[in-house]
């Protein structure tokens, strides 16, 4: 399917409530659960999901949702999670991966991190405008999600030594530059750190710090070391 039809399936208001549920939880989403969120009968949240699926924007899958197995453990469930490929649509045409990879991959050969960096910090500034730093994950989170990162809050220890502590930290589903990231990893995360940074300040209650993990941005935020009493 081209993109511009896979991105026309999302017209039907009941079917982008669904996507857009299955999106933000970042798991696998069984039928009952997301018809019970967005107020539908079980049927016809089977029918758009589905409908999803076909489109390529969803990718389903089954499992047993009890977590239990062996007899009496129930049939499995079919769950979706939202599909690891991208679809974008240009009118005209126009291709700015190719022209980012071919500055990325020249930038690399050429060792411009430093510069790049240093422009990607300004870019963020800039961004951020008259405001002052974020003061705080919540207001982190909200210029994040504007910038299309899906932030979440997740527990993590103090310099995001393991799931379960107490100083929490934003990590982000998604990463905008996650075509290009994919070909030139220290150089596009490294921009893209730089970019967090302006945006939302270095100075403030909040930080950008690297701590790449798989399926997600390679950024996270958390409070400063001086911010976590």
């Amino acid at each position: 399917m081209k993109d511009i039809d896979a991105i026309a399936v999302l017209q039907d208001p009941v079917r982008r409530r669904l996507y857009e549920y299955v999106v933000a939880q970042g798991r696998e989403v069984g039928r009952n659960e997301a018809a019970e969120a967005v107020g539908v009968a079980r049927t016809l949240a089977a029918h758009h999901l589905d409908r999803l699926t076909e489109a390529g924007l969803l990718e389903s899958g089954s499992r047993r949702l009890s977590g239990r197995s062996g007899p009496g453990a129930g049939r499995p469930a079919k769950v979706y999670t939202r599909a690891r490929g991208e679809r974008s649509v240009s009118l005209p045409g126009r291709d700015y991966r190719t022209a980012a990879e071919l500055l990325a991959e020249a930038a690399e050969q050429a060792g411009l991190d430093a510069g790049l960096n240093a422009a990607a910090r300004r870019r963020g500034e800039a961004l951020r405008g008259t405001a002052a730093p974020c003061a705080g994950l919540e207001e982190a989170m909200a210029v994040l999600a504007a910038r299309g990162y899906e932030p979440h809050l997740e527990a993590a220890g103090p310099e995001g030594e393991g799931v379960g502590e107490e100083a929490p930290v934003v990590r982000m589903r998604n990463c905008p530059f996650h075509a290009v990231a994919e070909r030139f990893p220290p150089l596009v995360c490294g921009m893209n750190l730089a970019l967090l940074e302006g945006l939302i300040g270095v100075d403030g209650p909040v930080r950008a710090r690297m701590d790449a993990r798989p399926g997600e941005c390679c950024v996270v935020v958390e409070a400063s070391k001086n911010n976590r009493d």
